[in-house]
């Protein structure tokens, strides 16, 4: 018998579901629930269920709880520093794998492990294209925020160090696990031994933080805001920075791009480099002309086995020294870190 969605032998007195309705309805209702379905008349049996299906319907559906509904024409409006009105980020994704095992970006179907094909083009973004693009990003003088797994600390300290005064943003141990699947004491782990690392090789605590894999559990904002961190970058549902409410504060949601983001694009949609780059040019003409009404921020996620390919860097370099020819006395190129640092300093109430 099918009852709210979920279904039951005859005797549904003996169903384990019965629990779950209790829990949901109050026991006394749900014992004369049990008692209606009981009996043997097939008409009566219906129209109890067709009732518990529209309460069932009827209640509110799940929230995250994290933020309320805020549309942004109706928010107050501020200022970047000195003036600006866009905020350009890159956000360059620095990620270490384990080789024979766990998570990894494919560039062909995956075949047996060890997956040397898929293994070795994610190896070439540390060897070679994470240089291509600090050349890249040093000749534009343009600022980065690298979200750094911690392994990479240990393995390719040079791949860091290529970027002068770039931002550090905490981005888990390695892109070989995904953190929202772990109990909560393990990702409290996850989330202190990447902090040490980091802290540890580059001198100063990351404020920061992207899940390996843009992956949260339902504590995630909880976590990094207990330990001790001040934004966060993985959810992608705004142009504007937004507070989320956590069990012992708040921590800001800074926007990080999943369509301006080229494993979305390039990797699971298959579009090329040029068509990537043709994106981020489009989007910074709109968000050039929008920002005139409100502060926006514009981030553009990056994965050097992708972008540091020869056939893609072209284009990746097309579309920013086309940002920074456009750019005017409106935009503000510089990191995650000082957005975040900046939303902070405003008047309480500016940002939602």
């Amino acid at each position: 018998m099918a009852l709210a969605g979920m279904y039951f032998d005859d005797d549904v007195r003996e169903t384990n579901t019965a629990v779950n309705l209790n829990s949901l309805m109050g026991e006394a209702l749900w014992q004369k629930i049990v008692r209606l379905l009981s009996c043997h008349n097939v008409a009566g049996r219906h129209v109890v269920i067709s009732a518990v299906r529209r309460y069932h319907t009827s209640m509110p559906l799940p929230s995250h709880g994290r933020y309320p509904y805020s549309p942004i024409t109706e928010r107050p409006t501020y200022d970047w520093p000195q003036g600006k009105r866009l905020a350009v980020y890159i956000g360059l994704n620095l990620e270490w794998f384990a080789f024979g095992e766990g998570l990894g970006a494919e560039l062909a179907p995956a075949g047996p492990q060890p997956d040397v094909l898929n293994y070795s083009w994610r190896d070439y973004g540390n060897r070679v294209g994470v240089f291509r693009l600090a050349e890249l990003f040093g000749e534009l003088n343009l600022k980065v925020s690298l979200l750094v797994n911690a392994q990479m600390a240990d393995e390719a300290p040079q791949a860091i160090r290529a970027f002068a005064n770039a931002e550090i943003v905490g981005h888990g141990r390695s892109n070989s696990e995904r953190q929202g699947a772990l109990a909560e004491n393990d990702e409290r782990a996850l989330i202190a031994e990447t902090t040490t690392a980091l802290e540890k090789f580059c001198g100063t605590r990351p404020r920061g933080w992207l899940g390996p894999w843009i992956s949260q559990s339902k504590l995630t904002p909880d976590l990094l805001q207990e330990a001790g961190y001040t934004y966060l970058l993985d959810w992608c549902h705004d142009d504007q920075p937004v507070w989320m409410t956590t069990r012992k504060g708040r921590i800001l949601s800074v926007p990080y791009p999943q369509e301006l983001n080229d494993i979305p694009q390039i990797v699971a949609r298959k579009r090329e480099g040029a068509e990537f780059a043709d994106m981020i040019v489009d989007a910074f003409d709109v968000l050039s002309a929008e920002c005139a009404k409100r502060p926006l921020v514009m981030g553009i996620a990056l994965h050097p086995y992708i972008v540091g390919q020869p056939h893609r860097f072209k284009h990746l370099a097309r579309a920013l020294h086309h940002l920074v020819r456009k750019s005017g006395d409106a935009v503000w190129f510089t990191t995650a870190g000082a957005i975040a640092a900046h939303v902070a300093s405003l008047p309480a109430g500016t940002v939602p």
